[in-house]
């Protein structure tokens, strides 16, 4: 969750230096470097089950390109990094419902009460700030979310067999193919503006963000459940409004304040509902299994 935190401000540093798209897709190049060097260490296979390659192509999908894209595109298109922070704010609640749709749970109503509310919460602020529309940072901030939940809960998954130091490390090896050559011909036909700041930013970015802080973070999810653990992130927007305040001098009023409390209390209600008291498995799952019983017997009541 600290890791995560400074993920939007190390971008708005390394967008000072570097086209968006470079650094959206070449973090996941930085990252690889330092997956592919902890394999080799490790002395395990630096390509995951074939059983897994689908699962792995949809976490990469999602958090090695559709994240950093789309909430790098939102910064770049005008989103403060204080009102990304708050619209992000409903991660956890996003990625509960990802848990709840593919591991088949049934929560409470209040849950999706919650959920509801949360989402009405980030729908006012945001056309509060916009003047009465969305603006195109938004729904790129929308599909960041969207992405980031799916794919916390698809890594989380594969942590639960494999750990979480490898999961993070085989996606960003399987996203590669796609990477480098992007990152490649980006570097070559975009401008290059280096500088401390930037160089500071894509850094963090790439090995904090897109590697160091996935390690425990897949791992604390598939050990916790993933919905559960998830509400360590509730803080989250909230961190990363100091560092808007400290690091980029943006001002923000009340409002953005008052929007990302409501939304922490709104998320923190869909992790209290989450799960019914007795859950009854999803339609078209297997009945779990019986244990058999023994009972010791007497020989009269054996005859």
């Amino acid at each position: 969750m600290l890791a995560f935190s400074m993920t939007f401000p190390g971008t708005v540093f390394a967008m000072r230096g570097f086209d968006p798209y470079l650094v959206a897709i070449g973090r996941a190049v930085l990252a690889a470097l330092c997956a592919v060097a902890c394999l080799l260490v490790a002395r395990v296979p630096l390509l995951p089950p074939r059983r897994h390659l689908r699962a792995y192509v949809l976490t990469s999908a999602t958090v090695v390109f559709g994240f950093p894209v789309f909430s790098g595109l939102a910064l770049h298109s005008g989103a403060s990094t204080a009102h990304s922070a708050v619209v992000i704010g409903l991660l956890p609640a996003a990625t509960a419902a990802f848990a709840v749709l593919r591991a088949g749970e049934r929560p409470r109503p209040m849950f999706w009460v919650a959920c509801g509310l949360g989402a009405a919460s980030i729908t006012v602020f945001t056309l509060s700030q916009g003047g009465g529309r969305f603006s195109a940072a938004d729904l790129l901030l929308v599909l960041a979310l969207l992405s980031a939940a799916l794919g916390y809960t698809e890594g989380a998954r594969l942590a639960r067999e494999t750990p979480g130091w490898r999961v993070i490390s085989y996606a960003l090896v399987v996203a590669a193919p796609v990477s480098v050559p992007v990152t490649i011909v980006l570097a070559m036909t975009t401008e290059l503006r280096p500088s401390v700041a930037a160089l500071a930013g894509f850094a963090w970015v790439g090995v904090i963000s897109m590697f160091l802080g996935f390690v425990p973070w897949y791992a604390g999810l598939a050990m916790g459940g993933i919905a559960r653990a998830g509400q360590t992130q509730l803080t989250q927007p909230l961190l990363t409004l100091l560092w808007a305040w400290l690091l980029l001098a943006e001002d923000f009023g009340p409002a953005t304040i008052l929007a990302a409390l409501a939304v922490l209390v709104c998320v923190a209600a869909t992790q209290r509902a989450r799960i019914t008291a007795t859950e009854e498995p999803p339609p078209g799952a297997p009945a779990p299994a019986s244990v058999p019983v023994v009972t010791r017997t007497s020989p009269d009541t054996a005859r």
